[in-house]
């Protein structure tokens, strides 16, 4: 049989982009799959017919305890518990973009914190991954119609918080670019007008840094941003840059990393923010943008 680390090194990506959805956090994913290796390493693996369903099937159920553990915990947590983010240029091979493509955004991610662990990694599964319902089923352990059902279930969930339509990267990147622009010129009437009239910012500080949790109303939120500047002076920068796969704007307070912010826009007006500043959440994102 092949070098059996040279198998798991050829699907670590897969491994690591089921892992990563299902639980919206770094650390975590890479723990499931460094689990998922010792399995791999300590497996009979001349009794394994298909290394990949093998290694995708391990991966997916340990994902799913993880992630009920995480449940736990996460409603434990300080505030609104969002997705960490990782610094990452949007796919550019046919392999990246299946493996990260627009459903690996933090908008997506946060979506899916809204379904059980089995009916998140039966939709991935499904939906992202493209599996048949008899692999979800083998999977889950359950059988091909409940698995149907949990799909259906999770479509008609996260349809209810999906954007009013589609919008092209390229429109998401204009207006990120006017909106830092407005926000380094300290011009509240610029940061006013891009902003929807019922824009939404919903902020993670992990009990650790102020965010506020839920901010609704773009006249609110341009304040809420003019204030910022008007606060730190030159010692605020924005810059918009590719997060998940996504145009995002990093904000940094005299050259720290101060939030990472993931925007939704309707194509004309920015209509909802995400703004990350949990240190711990913050801290891999700090640590490349220092390196490179």
């Amino acid at each position: 049989m092949s070098d059996p680390l040279l198998v798991f090194q050829r699907h670590r990506p897969r491994l690591y982009a089921i892992a990563y959805r299902m639980l919206g956090a770094v650390a975590e994913a890479e723990d499931v799959v460094q689990e998922a290796w010792l399995r791999w390493h300590g497996a009979d693996r001349d009794a394994i017919e298909n290394a990949e369903a093998w290694l995708v099937t391990a991966t997916t159920r340990l994902s799913i305890d993880r992630l009920r553990a995480a449940k736990a915990e996460r409603a434990h947590y300080t505030g609104v518990w969002l997705p960490e983010p990782m610094l990452m240029a949007a796919p550019s091979t046919p392999e990246q973009i299946h493996e990260f493509a627009d459903d690996v955004s933090v908008a997506f991610l946060f979506m899916l914190e809204r379904l059980t662990p089995d009916a998140r990694a039966a939709f991935l599964m499904r939906d992202v991954f493209d599996a048949d319902y008899e692999d979800i089923a083998d999977t889950l352990g359950k059988t091909q119609a409940a698995c149907r059902q949990l799909v259906r279930r999770a479509r008609l969930q996260l349809r209810q918080g999906e954007p009013r339509a589609a919008v092209s990267r390229a429109a998401l990147h204009r207006l990120l670019l006017a909106f830092a622009d407005a926000m380094q010129r300290s011009d509240f009437h610029g940061l006013h007008a891009l902003l929807s009239d019922d824009a939404e910012l919903i902020g993670d500080g992990g009990g650790k840094v102020s965010s506020f949790a839920r901010l609704v109303g773009g006249k609110r939120l341009a304040q809420l941003f003019y204030a910022g500047k008007r606060r730190f002076g030159t010692g605020l920068r924005a810059e918009v840059v590719q997060v998940n796969g996504q145009w995002t704007l990093l904000r940094f307070i005299d050259g720290q990393l101060e939030s990472v912010q993931s925007y939704e826009t309707d194509g004309e007006r920015l209509t909802r923010v995400l703004v990350q500043r949990n240190p711990d959440k913050l801290a891999r994102i700090a640590a490349a943008l220092a390196q490179g």
